[in-house]
């Protein structure tokens, strides 16, 4: 397959890398930092990875890096837009808008423009094309402090079910991921603002999380390595746990989950949860 991953410089972007060329897939990676030294470690191994030093906030660089693989491979099989940032922390009105901003144009304009830039290519796959983008903390409940990071999340997961719903006549699966709680610069950025501003249950979870080594990033590459399969044909629009859901056994079920609002966003009224008001 022919893969384009972005965020490939660092933590779990850089692992996903490393195990898909290791799997003999091509992959071509793209960061805001040089990737060079990967770059030349990939050929060493005989394991094919491009890198492309790119700014996903921004139009013109995503543009000539489309332009970049359409001369080189003509086509895309799978996109994994592992790209983003944790932003500033704390009460949201207390963060300066500028950063408010960096965060929402990094964490879901940016998702939105890698996907416009190479849709096209997509279409073009050998199979079925495949699109997976990361979901994230506050994405489906609240989480005080981190409010632009989890405002962008949600409108990730609610931009994948759009997409989905456009793109059903169309041979290509677009889904969410919730990877859970890994341990990357993240998790350091939050320990180091402290519960002054994160608050006190997020930083001692936090703390935990750290301690134990969080989220293993093998059970990331093998949920996604199954989304980006033919296993997952099908199934799309949904915002899937890398740690908690049964994925695996996902293609059994697959017009259950279709023909369903399960793993999707939804509204929930008095009746769900046995209320009956006049």
């Amino acid at each position: 397959m022919k893969i384009a991953i972005t965020g490939t410089s660092s933590g779990i972007g850089r692992y996903l890398a490393q195990r898909f060329v290791e799997s003999g897939h091509d992959v071509w990676g793209i960061a805001r930092r040089d990737q060079s030294e990967f770059a030349r470690e990939c050929q060493q191994k005989r394991q094919s990875f491009r890198g492309s030093q790119v700014d996903i906030t921004r139009w013109e660089q995503l543009a000539a890096w489309r332009d970049d693989i359409t001369a080189a491979w003509g086509r895309l099989d799978a996109v994994v837009c592992g790209a983003g940032m944790q932003g500033p922390l704390g009460p949201a009105m207390g963060l300066e808008p500028h950063r408010w901003i960096e965060s929402i144009n990094t964490n879901l304009n940016g998702t939105f423009q890698v996907l416009l830039a190479v849709h096209e290519l997509l279409k073009k796959a050998e199979r079925r094309a495949k699109i997976v983008c990361f979901s994230g903390g506050g994405s489906t409940s609240p989480r005080p402090f981190f409010t632009p990071y989890a405002v962008a999340k949600a409108g990730v997961v609610r931009m994948v079910e759009n997409l989905a719903h456009e793109w059903s006549a169309l041979p290509v699966d677009i889904n969410a991921i919730a990877p859970g709680a890994v341990n990357t610069r993240m998790t350091d950025e939050v320990l180091a603002a402290g519960p002054e501003l994160v608050g006190e249950t997020e930083y001692r979870k936090t703390l935990e999380q750290k301690a134990k080594g969080g989220t293993p990033l093998q059970k990331v590459f093998e949920a996604i390595e199954f989304l980006v399969s033919a296993k997952s044909d099908g199934i799309s629009g949904r915002l899937i746990s890398g740690l908690w859901d049964p994925y695996p056994s996902f293609s059994e079920h697959q017009p259950q989950i279709q023909s369903s609002d399960v793993y999707t966003l939804r509204r929930i009224v008095p009746e769900d949860r046995g209320f009956h008001w006049e």
